[in-house]
């Protein structure tokens, strides 16, 4: 896209504007380093676009390819001019959640981008014990309705299949409770008084699941409304 002015504003749009590169770059700020990582954070992308969109980032000088030793395929990275753009994707992102706090649609209840966020959420180091693992139940989906956390010194593995192994915490609730929950709409609290969320594992480790698993990085910002 080109708008042909000499403005600085239309000729950073004509490099961020393209559909879906503000959203690789949030995954490149994430830690989504390979091409199945931006598949998994943006699940309608065709591989055909998401090759396009990466190919554009490296020529602007955003990102850099390498490839990963001793296996097919390739690993991207932020340059310094990517990295700059990581204020100003979170002020995007805070804007956003004063903008839209509370109008999820059900179209837009994603339960594998739910999961992404909820592995990157989880700090390793704050689980007592060698392995941990989590299982979410999902009671309003047919399709991927459990999925499986294994935390394993400090290392973790997402499984939508029974890994066999006994699970040490089970959250049973539904799709969009548990995003309200992650974005900050709902407390866990609140959630299991309202009988949406059943926790079930160590009272130490369920009793404040913030100690140990982080909220969306927006979640305490206030609607517009509420300023």
């Amino acid at each position: 896209m080109q708008y042909l002015q000499f403005c600085p504003v239309a000729k950073a749009a004509e490099i961020l504007g393209e559909k879906w590169t503000l959203l690789i770059i949030r995954e490149l700020i994430m830690g989504g380093r390979r091409f199945n990582d931006f598949q998994r954070g943006m699940a309608t992308i065709s591989p055909t676009m998401l090759s396009k969109r990466l190919s554009e980032l490296c020529e602007h000088g955003l990102i850099i390819r390498k490839k990963i030793p001793g296996q097919r395929g390739y690993e991207y990275f932020l340059t310094q001019r990517g990295k700059e753009l990581a204020p100003i994707i979170q002020q995007i992102g805070e804007w956003g959640m004063r903008c839209t706090r509370g109008q999820i649609s059900d179209a837009e209840l994603d339960v594998e981008l739910l999961m992404l966020y909820l592995e990157r959420s989880i700090n390793a180091d704050k689980l007592p014990g060698g392995t941990t693992t989590i299982c979410f139940n999902f009671s309003d989906l047919e399709q991927l309705s459990k999925w499986w956390i294994v935390v394993e010194e400090k290392q973790l593995d997402m499984c939508t299949l029974d890994p066999g192994r006994e699970v040490d915490i089970w959250f049973n609730t539904d799709l969009r409770t548990m995003i309200e929950i992650w974005m900050g709409d709902l407390s866990y609290k609140a959630a299991i008084r309202e009988q949406k969320l059943q926790i079930i594992g160590p009272r130490e480790l369920t009793s404040n699941v913030t100690d140990w698993m982080d909220n969306s990085v927006f979640a305490e910002i206030p609607a517009a409304s509420e300023i």
